[in-house]
């Protein structure tokens, strides 16, 4: 693994962790009447804690696009899934909560199955799979299961809406990075008019806007605790099927090596869950002004 890897996908890990938890401190009190519409956005903007948020989750996006461009999806994304333990640094920071055994045991675990997905499978390039059919069947799959996730969130409102549109969010960030891979790749073999010819560019945009939208829709409606881990286990998921469904990725395949990736698959995901319950990530607030919440202070 390339050390320069490992640093860009940590640094991004760490400015995405920093910018989730702004961005929730302020989407916490967007009045409920934005819910998944892109107005939602309009008013968090009005905000200078937010916008510095998503500053922060710009740079972790750029950085993680820097480390894709240079290491396989499969051993970027999980890099990338240690957001959460800079989320809640800073989290315990504002809380003053103790990690106590949970936060240890959290830690343990995410940081445990990162190190054993990555030396278990030795994520390594290979030759892109050129039939288009199977990108889009694969990218289809994760669209269409962000659709219909964001279809029973939007029936069950606020009872488990979080969760779902924390999925669906981490499915498209997902293939985002997948398609910022491509892109990367074009970039390099034809410069700039290559990557503008393509389509993928514009999925990237397009996913990250309605990422965006379902991300600050989940944050507005649940304390982060609720919204984070879901969404920082499916994208990670998500890339790391992308890469192997079609960039090219390669893992190893027998028995042993499959046995103990998927146990630090696993890992990863327990880790993120405790991590995410853990009492130091902010619980959100139980009475929610008006609109008036929102302007800049």
């Amino acid at each position: 693994m390339s050390v320069l890897v490992l640093i860009l996908a940590v640094s991004a890990a760490c400015c995405l962790g920093f910018g989730f938890v702004l961005q929730q401190n302020v989407a916490q009190r967007a009045p409920l009447s934005d819910f998944l519409s892109p107005r939602l956005l309009l008013d968090l903007m009005r905000v200078p804690r937010w916008l510095g948020g998503i500053g922060l989750m710009v740079a972790g996006m750029v950085l993680g696009a820097v480390a894709l461009g240079r290491g396989e999806v499969s051993l970027v994304e999980p890099l990338l899934a240690t957001n959460l333990l800079f989320a809640l640094a800073l989290s315990r920071k504002q809380t003053r909560q103790p990690l106590g055994r949970q936060g240890w045991a959290g830690l343990a675990l995410l940081a445990g199955g990162v190190t054993t997905f990555i030396v278990a499978g030795e994520p390594r390039g290979g030759t892109a799979v050129t039939d288009p059919f199977r990108h889009w069947l694969i990218i289809g799959v994760m669209v269409g299961l962000a659709l219909l996730l964001t279809t029973y969130a939007k029936r069950s409102r606020l009872s488990s809406a979080p969760v779902l549109l924390s999925l669906a969010a981490g499915l498209l960030y997902g293939v985002q990075d997948a398609l910022t891979r491509i892109s990367g790749t074009r970039f390099s073999a034809g410069g700039l008019g290559e990557v503008i010819t393509g389509w993928q560019p514009y999925g990237v945009l397009a996913l990250g806007v309605t990422g965006l939208i379902l991300v600050q829709s989940a944050f507005e409606t649940a304390p982060l605790r609720m919204s984070l881990p879901a969404l920082t286990a499916a994208q990670p998921l998500a890339g790391i099927i992308c890469g192997v469904g079609f960039l090219g990725d390669r893992l190893r395949t027998d028995t042993g090596a499959l046995a103990w990736e998927s146990t630090g698959l696993a890992a990863i995901v327990a880790g993120i869950v405790l991590l995410g319950l853990h009492p130091a990530m902010p619980r959100g607030t139980a009475h929610r002004e008006p609109a008036r919440d929102l302007q800049p202070r």
